[in-house]
């Protein structure tokens, strides 16, 4: 089981359960996430945290 198995278990569960709400709740946790991860011990940080 790989993590695209995750990700189609998800989709089919939005599409069965028609929980369309979820998906941009879940995107946006990723990408603060993402973003967290990529700007902890970068040199673009300071500007990064002048934007919140």
């Amino acid at each position: 089981m790989g993590k695209l198995s995750i990700l189609k278990e998800f989709w089919d569960f939005l599409k069965e359960r028609k929980k369309w709400w979820l998906a941009p709740m879940i995107i946006m946790l990723l990408l603060l996430g993402a973003l967290i991860f990529f700007t902890q011990s970068s040199a673009v940080a300071p500007f990064i945290y002048t934007l919140f």
